[in-house]
């Protein structure tokens, strides 16, 4: 299965036995990220609070924000991709945080990542909303 959206994602997770495939999903989703420039790799686009080193950078594009994405970790960068599956090409005004948040909580992620990715993982998502509010 060619996985293209969240919900792909969501009937992967569904389909999987056990937490090892959801890992590779992860990975490969993390593989399948389309390339950051490195020049885009700066101070400024860095997600403070992720234990792995995590860039995202937002730009405007007739109304809607449309996101490019990296981390130095092969897991995190595919939670980077998840993320960017619900926030990239929508308007400001539609990406909701709290929305995303419970989106990536469905798929229980909570509660087979380390502390260090969770709170990770809510960096990204509060650093998406930060980029969303200031457009």
């Amino acid at each position: 299965m060619t996985i293209s959206s969240f919900e792909d994602v969501e009937a992967e997770f569904e389909a999987f036995d056990d937490w090892d495939d959801r890992y590779r999903l992860l990975i490969q989703l993390g593989r399948d990220l389309a390339p950051m420039p490195e020049a885009l790799k700066t101070e400024a686009t860095k997600v403070r609070g992720c234990a792995s080193q995590v860039w995202l950078h937002a730009r405007e594009d007739n109304g809607r924000l449309h996101f490019v994405a990296d981390s130095d970790a092969a897991i995190v960068k595919g939670l980077v991709a998840l993320v960017l599956m619900l926030a990239d090409g929508r308007a400001p005004a539609e990406i909701d945080a709290d929305e995303i948040r419970a989106r990536m909580d469905g798929l229980g992620l909570s509660r087979h990542l380390s502390s260090n990715r969770t709170q990770g993982l809510a960096s990204m998502v509060a650093r998406i909303d930060t980029l969303a509010h200031a457009a």
